[in-house]
């Protein structure tokens, strides 16, 4: 019987024997905090498969390379962490030489440059026969002054918010997105964020991931969730908007105070949309406009289905 990537990934957890005292932050949220004395190093990895990540026939090296950058630096920002370096492995099939390389590492060094996060080292190794490209990107990252924001932390009452639009990335987006690290600092340096994730895999699955690990419920308005203009030129805008996964974009939760200082005092061009509340009914549901509520199921993308 086949597990669902959540059900694995807690399975791994449970596992785990880490002491919180060395490993504040384990298995399950977008980076692990190792502490070294006073000091704590963040830690997160991806791996990005051709044919399921991107495509080698319509997309170029150089956007490869730039994706898988941003991937770990959309880690980065779902925890307010400061990007510091990464190492990059690929696996290349057959027919890749040195320029395909140079122009892989442009769009890799092009991703973290943006950031101030250096490229240290990695690896490279090749197929044997035919096969397909594999990248993979492991990234390090720096505590900023306020507290790194966990999945878990959301509280009751707490309001839901997103950055930017949803929906369509598959049109481009998911090939030349902006890794919100900046904004994701500024929040937190504005306000108190409780909880907080990229959404990578889309917003059914990832605020249920919130839910699941604060222990809460939710209640999304639809009418409030903001679609992106991919998504319009497409049918079934709300469907795109929940589960079509790859915006990495910012959904987090803060108490109604802070959210109405963050609305006051935001002066960034990204926009940000208040979609919902946290409750105590464990339930994660959204509400349509006609009033109904309905079950939102976790419909986003699953690496293992």
């Amino acid at each position: 019987m086949s597990a669902t990537e959540d059900e694995i990934t807690g399975w791994f957890a449970d596992q785990s024997r880490l002491s919180p005292e060395d490993f504040p932050i384990g298995i399950g949220d977008d980076m692990a905090q190792i502490r070294f004395g006073g000091e704590s190093v963040f830690v997160t990895t991806d791996m990005l498969l051709d044919g399921v990540h991107f495509d080698l026939e319509h997309a170029s090296l150089k956007q490869i390379g730039y994706k898988a950058m941003a991937v770990s630096l959309s880690d980065c920002a779902a925890m307010a962490t400061i990007p510091v370096a990464a190492v990059v492995s690929v696996a290349l099939p057959e027919g890749f030489g040195q320029e395909q390389l140079k122009e892989l590492h442009s769009g890799i060094v092009c991703a973290g440059d943006r950031f101030n996060c250096s490229l240290v080292g990695g690896d490279i190794t090749r197929w044997k026969g035919k096969s397909r490209f594999a990248i993979s990107v492991a990234m390090l990252s720096k505590r900023a002054e306020n507290e790194p924001v966990k999945r878990s932390g959301a509280k009751v009452d707490d309001k839901i918010c997103v950055t930017g639009s949803l929906g369509g990335s598959g049109f481009g987006k998911h090939l030349e997105f902006e890794p919100r690290v900046r904004e994701a600092l500024k929040i937190s340096q504005m306000v108190k964020v409780n909880s907080m994730i990229d959404l990578s895999d889309g917003l059914s699955s990832d605020l249920n991931r919130i839910c699941r690990q604060s222990g809460l419920g939710a209640v999304v308005e639809a009418a409030k969730i903001p679609i992106s203009d991919a998504a319009r030129q497409t049918g079934n805008l709300l469907e795109r908007a929940l589960n079509d996964g790859e915006d990495f974009e910012l959904l987090f939760t803060l108490s109604s105070s802070d959210c109405k200082k963050l609305f006051d005092k935001w002066d960034l061009p990204l926009p940000i949309s208040e979609i919902g509340t946290m409750n105590v009914t464990g339930k994660i549901q959204i509400k349509m406009q006609d009033g109904r509520l309905y079950e939102l199921e976790a419909k986003g993308y699953d690496h293992l289905s």
